[in-house]
């Protein structure tokens, strides 16, 4: 670990004297990622120069009790070599944290799709449900959220709904919900009163610009046809709704929230490249899987990863086993609770990961 701090400390020290060459700083593109580098690499060089300024302190303080005479001296010293020896522990686990390889997307925007799964109409509820929940959970954070596409039912549900949410760090504090959201209630549609469930799917997909993922156009097959939904005399007398359907994988994505075509195709293309960045990190993933299988995970569509048991009050995340019992706060957007245990069970894994390795 240490010659893996004497390499990261030489790295940042290289970085602050290019961000600072005149020449780098003309280059804007190469000087803002290597800022970027710099900024990431700070926080383990400032903690490691504290690790290495309290073992010197520690080394000092041995040599005093060992070679000094003077009683005084000696009492100041033990003190200071037990103070030094409780900190290095500490600092040291802190460490063994902040070389934790940092998820390269948690400082990107994400397209989160919801659709209703088994369960008919009260699915299609249920997945209005979510969608309300990270719509409030978002406004808590001050990001910015824009609907892409939505498929309503009568009752006020989705068949399936998808939006882009912008913000500082929204991929790393959402990239655990992606998988199966189970619903166990009474439906309003139910007389008898029988508790239900249900079921919705959630996928959350960062947000890849056009350097990160390349797409030919050739394989890109365009439709246009009429919005449907609310909107007034528009929706129903324009095709602007635009689809796009990625002939080498059969990936379609489509927008239709706005008036303009390009606008929604410019979105649809968001989305499309969305699905095929993860499409090859889900390739990524299980391929590191037979190595290593992440106990929290953050993409696996088909796994059941929560229950909202209405009866009962009670939000049971099945991957960490931690259950709430505040059902109403947790909908209306307080999430923080459970977003910091599922990142914490994450970073244990991790580190126990990197340990063995």
């Amino acid at each position: 670990m240490f010659q893996k701090l004497e390499d990261v400390e030489k790295r940042f020290d290289e970085l602050t004297a290019q961000i600072s060459d005149p020449e780098v700083i003309a280059r804007t593109n190469e000087w803002q990622k290597l800022v970027k580098e710099h900024s990431d690499l700070s926080p383990v060089v400032e903690k490691y120069r504290e690790y290495k300024k309290v073992q010197a302190n520690f080394e000092e303080a041995k040599q005093v009790l060992e070679n000094e005479q003077d009683k005084e001296l000696k009492e100041l010293a033990e003190v200071e070599m037990l103070e030094a020896k409780e900190k290095l522990p500490i600092i040291e686990n802190e460490l063994k944290r902040l070389l934790i390889p940092k998820d390269p997307d948690d400082d990107k925007n994400i397209i989160c799709e919801i659709r209703g799964g088994a369960g008919g109409e009260e699915a299609a509820l249920f997945a209005g449900t979510l969608f309300r929940m990270y719509s409030m959970y978002a406004e808590r954070k001050h990001w910015k959220l824009e609907i892409l596409n939505e498929n309503e039912t009568g009752l006020g549900g989705y068949k399936e709904i998808s939006f882009m949410v912008t913000g500082k760090g929204v991929y790393s504090r959402l990239k655990f919900e992606s998988g199966v959201h189970r619903v166990q209630r009474v439906p309003d549609t139910e007389s008898s009163g029988r508790i239900h469930t249900s079921t919705a799917t959630v996928a959350v997909l960062p947000v890849v610009e056009d350097v990160e993922i390349e797409i030919n156009q050739a394989d890109i097959k365009m439709e246009v046809f009429r919005s449907s939904g609310a909107g007034g005399q528009h929706v129903n007398k324009t095709s602007s709704a635009v689809r796009l359907i990625h002939i080498p994988t059969g990936i379609i994505a489509e927008c239709q929230t706005e008036r303009s075509q390009v606008q929604n195709r410019e979105y649809a293309m968001r989305l499309l490249r969305s699905r095929l960045y993860e499409m090859e990190k889900e390739k990524r993933d299980s391929e590191l899987a037979s190595e290593r299988k992440s106990q929290v995970g953050s993409g696996d569509r088909s796994e059941k990863i929560r229950t909202y048991n209405y009866p009962q009050g009670r939000i049971t995340d099945h991957r960490i086993g931690l259950s709430i019992y505040q059902i109403e706060d947790f909908l209306n957007g307080n999430l923080d609770e459970m977003i910091d245990s599922l990142t914490t069970a994450d970073q244990a894994e991790r580190l126990k990961g990197s340990e063995e390795d």
